[in-house]
């Protein structure tokens, strides 16, 4: 990860190396990427500077990433919300290295932010910044800062999201996305590493294209790694520092390409032969070789559990163990042995930079094998990858979305205009609230692919020449374990402008909002 440091800091040293960085996730929350300012800034994955190349900035925790490193960092986003997945009793620090400027260490008051370097780290909510080796001396409990009082507390809010976005979610312009999101499905660009340059002409030094697995194959996605004629050992460590990965190098193999596999991926480098990021491509185009993991019989894992924060028990896995064997030890570790199994399930959860996507294993599914099929698939998704137990529920789905864009009708004109250009279905669909002046509806819906389905038509969906605006609508807890909160409706007016008072009587900082009804009565 290019991290220097003196030799007699290296004692001190706190900072966690770029491949051991989804080790260190608490609760997996995907970035929102969005093109950054030519500003001064440092990539949080290779951590040189990002100016006058072309970078990435998350939209929400502030990350900044070259952006070719973009698929290198992973979902340590700030969690804003809860749902189902993401169960957590308090809020803690989430701290992000470097890119400060006149910043001074909340613990011993000393400069701790540089322009030069990547240095420092700032707690992305309450915003204290502190020194990598005083960090820890900070108590972990987040209060929220200054801005405690201005804040909705991310437990209070909670969200039905899993067919939706942060993008839909947080209701960022996805329009700087919509390229990024289609060079992740699509074929992105090939991308050298900067580490990798290729030499001059003269030197006579040669690279190899290095592909992690069969995604990177299809999409065309490689590294340049210097070729050692010599052993091939110090290939295979090479490909494994390009593509970040922990991992020993005599697990690993450098295959040839078969001719299939050699022409597509050749193919796909002379379409993409103009593109600006290949423009440190070899002429030649090089050796091709497929980073592959030598077969196991047996594994260890680390399984999270879904509902505490304490550490993941490791767990030894052979070619006969199954999710349901799994699960049994994982249980026996947590000390709830005694009940019964089928309240749980074992959960894949794939850290992705751009989406956090989870699947739940049968009982009777190979973990051997599925681990076999994912470094198949991508090394470095695998090394994204973690597995969660959790407990069966079945709670009552309720996604609510705000329609906004019609004409000012009357409640049965508007059912009808919806109905009419988004097929509503009415057994799925209720019409929870209406505002005819200002031309906007209100829907509570049963199911998460009839909310998907709602939310993606009314984007593209026009009436009168005018687009509609679909927003998803977060459910506020009033109640919240460890949030000390009351609402409290004062029924005189405030004012003669109509406004009425909340008090929000928080154990942090109490205050109140002011809230105008829509259309001049109280009762909305």
């Amino acid at each position: 990860c290019n991290f220097m440091s003196h030799e007699k800091c290296l004692k001190t040293l706190r900072a966690v190396c770029t491949c051991m960085t989804p080790s260190q996730v608490q609760v997996p929350v995907a970035h929102c990427f969005a093109p950054a300012a030519q500003k001064k800034r440092f990539c949080c994955v290779c951590r040189k500077q990002t100016e006058g190349s072309a970078a990435l900035r998350c939209e929400v925790c502030e990350l900044h990433v070259h952006a070719d490193c973009a698929a290198f960092s992973c979902a340590d986003c700030r969690c804003c919300h809860l749902d189902k997945n993401l169960q957590q009793d308090k809020l803690h620090h989430h701290w992000r290295e470097g890119n400060l400027s006149a910043a001074k260490c909340e613990v011993c008051r000393r400069s701790c932010g540089s322009s030069e370097v990547l240095s420092g780290m700032r707690c992305e909510w309450c915003s204290i910044t502190s020194h990598a080796t005083c960090c820890h001396r900070v108590p972990p409990e987040c209060t929220l800062g200054r801005l405690r009082s201005m804040l909705l507390h991310p437990t209070c809010v909670r969200l039905e999201s899993r067919n939706f976005s942060k993008m839909h979610c947080y209701r960022i312009t996805e329009s700087c996305n919509q390229d990024l999101d289609n060079s992740d499905e699509a074929d992105p660009p090939a991308a050298p590493t900067k580490d990798v340059q290729p030499a001059a002409p003269e030197s006579g030094k040669q690279f190899i294209k290095v592909f992690d697995g069969n995604d990177a194959v299809k999409r065309g996605f490689f590294r340049l790694v210097p070729s050692c004629r010599g052993t091939k050992n110090e290939e295979v460590e090479a490909a494994l520092r390009a593509f970040y990965l922990p991992d020993e190098p005599h697990h690993f193999e450098l295959e040839e390409f078969n001719g299939l596999q050699h022409q597509q991926s050749d193919d796909f480098l002379n379409r993409n032969a103009g593109s600006p990021d290949n423009r440190n491509s070899p002429k030649d185009g090089g050796d091709a070789r497929l980073l592959r993991a030598k077969p196991r019989h047996d594994d260890v894992i680390k399984v999270h559990a879904a509902w505490t924060r304490s550490s993941a028990p490791s767990v030894c896995v052979s070619e006969t163990s199954t999710a349901a064997s799994v699960l049994s030890e994982v249980l026996l570790h947590l000390d709830r042995q005694g009940e019964d199994m089928s309240n749980f399930s074992l959960q894949e959860v794939c850290m992705s930079s751009k989406q956090v996507q989870r699947q739940t294993l049968s009982p009777q599914e190979k973990i051997v094998d599925k681990l076999q099929d994912i470094r198949k698939l991508s090394l470095r998704q695998m090394n994204q990858t973690r597995f969660y137990v959790v407990e069966n529920r079945n709670p009552t789905v309720q996604v609510s979305l705000l329609i906004v864009g019609l004409p000012p009708l009357t409640k049965e004109e508007h059912t009808r205009l919806m109905e009419e250009h988004l097929d509503i279905k009415c057994h799925l669909v209720t019409f929870t609230h209406y505002y005819d002046s200002q031309g906007a509806v209100a829907l509570q819906i049963s199911c998460f692919s009839e909310a998907e389905r709602i939310y993606m038509l009314a984007k593209d969906t026009s009436i009168n020449n005018k687009m509609l605006t679909s927003l998803v609508i977060p459910e506020i807890q009033v109640t919240v374990p460890g949030v000390a909160m009351s609402l409290k409706r004062v029924d005189q007016q405030v004012s003669s402008s109509g406004l009425y008072q909340v008090h929000h009587n928080s154990v942090s900082a109490p205050f109140s909002i002011y809230l105008a009804p829509i259309q001049g009565t109280a009762q909305n």
